[in-house]
């Protein structure tokens, strides 16, 4: 089984603030950083860094050889990575004096696909195949109707939430990551257990993880649901928890381990990576999850 995922790659130009920026206030800021990101650069990185071995499309501008290095550096392929004229995807995130972050997304590259370009990636996969997917690209529905009719296991992220999903077709996606924002989007409910609910009813053949902060996440399909705890540590930076968690799921999900075992992994990693500056920096590797405490 390969898993390719069809995703953004941005530069994170990252503020220390005291608090968020509010309307009509100009903040002067205590630092800044830049550094590689994106969700789906994020998420191919994590799930490498717990041992998967991923495939990556998407475009990058001109700006974009630091991230094609970073996911050299990572043991990513790059093969179905290309580069475009002009700027690519880039973010504005501000992180406060309690480590929250408030974030700005300019697409760039990451919308610029094409329907040739999607067909061109797609034709090297099939069934048996992982499709790992963002909302940070365009063409989402064009994706997800590609990968079914080829039989591709679609695992979607549908972050952030924007008008693009109402043009897909979530009946064909096996596998949801959402968080509380997401979750109340698409159901209409702020619970987390009504959350589920929905999700079950309208999606019954799906599986559904549901991410709450710093109250843990919950898992649920046709037959089990499960709650896991997050893991208390003192957060430097959020920016890249849930890519984090995600990546090491798909990771659990490929190794074949106990949704409750999967869970409880991807816990430990979210944990570890808020305890470190940037996005794809702050992603552990398997060995320091393995031996977190």
């Amino acid at each position: 089984m390969r898993v390719l995922n069809f995703g953004s790659l941005n530069v994170d130009y990252v503020y220390q603030v005291d608090h968020m920026a509010r309307e009509g206030e100009t903040q002067r800021a205590a630092g800044r950083e830049a550094f590689p990101g994106g969700k789906g650069l994020n998420q191919s990185v994590a799930a490498a860094r717990a041992g998967v071995q991923v495939c990556h499309a998407g475009l990058i501008g001109d700006d974009g050889q630091m991230l094609l290095d970073v996911c050299r550096e990572n043991g990513i392929d790059t093969r179905y990575v290309r580069a475009i004229d002009g700027p690519g995807g880039h973010t504005i995130i501000q992180i406060d004096k309690n480590a929250q972050n408030s974030i700005l997304l300019y697409p760039g590259s990451n919308g610029a696909l094409t329907e040739d370009f999607v067909d061109e990636v797609l034709s090297h996969f099939g069934r048996g195949d992982t499709l790992l997917l963002q909302n940070e690209v365009n063409l989402l529905p064009y994706v997800i109707d590609r990968a079914h009719e080829k039989g591709l296991t679609i695992v979607l992220n549908p972050s952030p939430i924007n008008e693009a999903l109402a043009g897909c077709d979530l009946s064909k996606v096996s596998v949801f990551f959402i968080n509380e924002i997401e979750g109340g989007a698409i159901s209409g409910a702020h619970d987390p257990e009504k959350i589920l609910d929905y999700m079950l009813k309208t999606y019954p053949d799906a599986r559904t993880v549901l991410t709450l902060g710093g109250a843990g996440s919950c898992f649920c399909d046709a037959h089990s649901r499960i709650h896991q705890a997050a893991f208390p540590v003192s957060a430097v930076d959020t920016t890249a928890a849930g890519d984090t968690f995600t990546g090491y799921c798909v990771y659990g999900m490929l190794k074949g381990l106990a949704w409750a075992e999967t869970l409880e992994l991807a816990a430990r990693a979210a944990a570890l990576s808020v305890t470190r500056k940037g996005a794809v920096p702050s992603i552990p590797y398997l060995e320091e999850v393995l031996n977190f405490i």
